[in-house]
């Protein structure tokens, strides 16, 4: 029943990056985003799957830690594209 609560939690954690990861693709800024939350995100997901490990505790629920991770470093690679356009954009003006 623990790994079934912490998957439905890696879910609904996991529910709101496609839509950032959409927001990030469309707005083309990195107006109101940080990289260090996300940054620090990621880093929590990755102590999730240490504590898998250290725990001898390795089930399929380290695969939607993995999943969560992915979607975080390619919204995380989204704001690092939309930090270099807003700079850009800026020497334009």
């Amino acid at each position: 029943m623990a790994q079934i609560c912490e998957v439905l939690m890696l879910i609904l954690f996991g529910l709101s990056w496609p839509f950032n990861i959409a927001k990030s693709w469309r707005s083309r800024t990195a107006r109101g985003k940080s990289v260090l939350f996300e940054i620090v995100i990621i880093l929590g997901y990755l102590c999730g799957i240490a504590g898998k490990f250290l725990g001898d505790n390795v089930t399929y629920v380290v695969a939607f830690y993995v999943v969560d991770i992915a979607m975080v470093s390619t919204d995380l690679a989204l704001t690092l594209r939309n930090l270099r356009l807003d700079k850009q954009r800026e020497m334009e003006v």
